[in-house]
Parts: structure tokens; C-alpha cells; sequence
């Protein structure tokens, strides 16, 4: 490994139970936001963006919010606001617009917010890791106090924000049962951290063949694989894609071939058919990994099954457990392709346009 390469990625992926732990000391804080808007019913639509990673995140905190609490919920990229509002949300609701963005700089997301400014169908808030940052300056947010990174990459910020926002939707949506879930969440997370290291460094050491690599994964858990595949093309610039898991069998699947990795972030609601698509992948020849609350024998076949537990928990809640190993994963290719993490190819931490 060339030296320093990593310094800054490897302690942040790393860092993320800590980051989890602050996000829930934080969100003690700050009950009045929730109630002002995400637990705030006069709101008709609650409409999620981000760009990149955020964007993927958004993805996730809309599909729990319409779940968690029975209401509507979407997401879009921020520049779909910020340029094409009218065809992305209808215009005669009362809306509630949610940026996320690490930083609170990421331009699209300011000027999205910024669009919608004295417009009285659109409140407005966020989430970010910087409370001093512009988008917290200029809107009310939640703030994860432990996401802050010094790597371009974002790892346990996405973490952190994912598991802070899905707190904040259980509380709104007056459902204990899942701010329960989510706090055995918290219990689970160092040991999913320490064992996705090993397994993910084991994988990439002794399968020197993969070069292709496709990320699977349905619901709250399509965002994440595609935040997975995204990890894994900016750390190290390979060949990666992400699907929902069974539109994956519905052509994509033509570019199965001996050295591909298909990853499928299995849920326990539609756990038989995922693995159905698996199982297939398998015979094609490709390299199976699945992250899962639980093996079993409808496992055995996989080349990698990687446990998160908590499988009496919901799908939903189990969400950030399921992230290390791919993170990770992207972290080790980035090294075998002697690529430096902190510093992926054309990126910068903050986009701006």
C-alpha cells in the first residue's frame, strides 16, 4: 500500500458507531424541529433532496418516512427543484422541502432551497454535519455532530444522517417501537464496523479476479446500493453499477460473466425472491455477496454472507448495519488499484456549480 494513502477515509468508515451514538444525543436536543416539521401533519407532501451521496440518502429517508409514518414522502436530485419543480411535485400541495448535505455548502442544494423561498406552498429545512455551515445558517436543521470529514468521500457522515433522520421520522410519526429498534441499531453498529473491515479486506486480498462489481437492493435498500456502488466507483474508478434487485433480471443481467462481484442487500421482506435473483446471478457465473440480518440455509450457496443481526428489527431500521462492508469494500479495491481514497479522481469535497 503507498504510503498515507487512506489516512483520512479508513478512521472515518471506522469512526461511524460514534457518529451514530452522537447523531441520537443530538436528536435529544432538538424535538422542537421534529415537531415543527417532519412530525407536522399540515404538511402534504415531504419532499427529500440531496445531490450524489445525499441524493442516495434521500432515497432511503423518503421510502422510511412513507412507511414509518403513513404519509406521503418523495426524493429528488436538488437540481430537479432547483430547475424542473413544476414536473417533479404537484404544485397546489403544501409541501415540505428536507435538503441534505454534508457540508451544508453543495450548491444545487442551496439554490433548491433558495428557489422556493417566500413561495407559501414550501416550508423549508435540513440536515447537514455543519452547523455553521450556509444551509443551517440560512434554514432550521438537524445536525449531525459527529459526521464531519476531512475525506472527500463520505462515509460516516451518510451513516449518521441516514440513522439521524430515520430517529427523527419514528419520533414523528409517534411510533416508539421503531426509535427502539433503532437504538438496538446503535448496540450492533461497532461490531458490523470491526467484522466488515476483515471480511471486506479478505474478499479483496484473495479475489484478485473481480473487476466488475453490481450492487442489488429493493426499498429503503435501493438507495443504499446505489450509495454502494457510487463508494465504490469514486474510491477506486471501477466498473460498478447498482439496480433494484429483480428489475436487475430484466436485461441488465447480460453482464454477468466469471469476475463479476453482484452484492444483494437482502431484506427480510422480500428475502425469498431476492435470493431467488442471487441464486441465478450464481449460475451465470458471478461472485455472490450477501449482507443480511441472518444466514440460514437459504444462504449457504452465496460465495460471501456477511450478518448484520437484528433480525426481528425492520428492514428500514436495520439500514446503516448494512453499510460498512461496502464501504469498506470500496476502500480495499481503491488500494488494490493503487488509488489514494481520500483523493478520488475529479472530486472535490464540496460540488459547486
Amino acid at each position: 500500500m503507498t504510503q498515507n494513502y487512506g489516512e483520512l477515509t479508513y478512521p472515518e468508515i471506522a469512526g461511524q458507531s460514534e457518529a451514530l451514538q452522537g447523531a441520537w444525543e443530538q436528536l435529544g436536543k432538538q424535538q422542537e424541529f421534529i415537531t415543527n416539521y417532519l412530525g407536522n401533519k399540515k404538511y402534504e407532501e415531504v419532499v427529500f433532496i440531496g445531490s450524489g451521496t445525499s441524493y442516495y440518502l434521500a432515497l432511503s429517508a423518503a421510502s422510511t418516512f412513507r412507511k414509518w409514518t403513513g404519509r406521503s414522502a418523495s426524493a429528488y436530485p436538488s437540481s430537479e427543484i432547483y430547475l424542473f419543480s413544476e414536473q417533479a411535485v404537484a404544485g397546489n400541495k403544501n409541501k415540505l422541502l428536507v435538503g441534505i448535505s454534508r457540508s451544508g455548502e453543495s450548491s444545487e442544494v442551496i439554490l433548491a432551497l433558495d428557489s422556493v423561498k417566500g413561495k407559501p406552498e414550501w416550508t423549508t429545512c435540513g440536515i447537514t454535519c455543519d452547523v455553521e455551515s450556509t444551509m443551517a445558517k440560512n434554514v432550521p436543521c438537524l445536525v449531525s455532530p459527529l459526521g464531519k470529514e476531512k475525506s472527500t468521500v463520505m462515509t460516516k457522515s451518510f451513516s449518521s444522517m441516514t440513522f439521524m433522520l430515520q430517529v427523527a421520522i419514528a419520533k414523528a410519526g409517534g411510533q416508539q417501537g421503531y426509535v427502539a429498534e433503532l437504538q438496538q441499531v446503535m448496540s450492533l453498529s461497532a461490531d458490523t464496523v470491526t467484522r466488515g473491515q476483515v471480511e471486506a479486506k479478505n474478499m479483496i486480498d484473495t479475489h484478485s479476479e473481480l473487476n466488475k462489481f453490481i450492487y442489488l437492493g429493493m426499498g429503503t435498500y435501493n438507495g443504499l446500493a446505489h450509495e454502494a456502488c457510487l463508494k465504490l466507483k469514486e474510491m477506486s474508478c471501477v466498473w460498478t453499477e447498482s439496480f433494484g434487485t429483480l428489475e436487475f433480471r430484466h436485461g441488465p443481467k447480460s453482464v454477468i460473466e466469471p469476475g463479476t462481484m453482484v452484492c444483494v442487500l437482502l431484506s427480510e421482506s422480500a428475502r425469498a425472491f431476492e435470493l431467488k435473483v442471487a441464486e441465478e446471478m450464481q449460475a451465470y457465473g458471478a461472485y455472490v455477496v450477501l449482507i443480511t440480518a441472518e444466514k440460514g440455509e437459504d444462504t449457504s450457496f452465496a460465495d460471501l454472507v456477511f450478518e448484520v443481526g437484528g433480525s426481528s428489527l425492520s428492514d428500514e431500521a436495520r439500514a446503516v448495519l448494512y453499510m460498512p462492508l461496502v464501504q469498506y469494500i470500496g476502500y480495499y479495491t481503491a488500494l488494490r488499484e493503487g488509488r489514494n481514497p481520500d483523493s478520488p479522481r475529479n472530486l472535490t469535497q464540496v460540488v459547486k456549480i
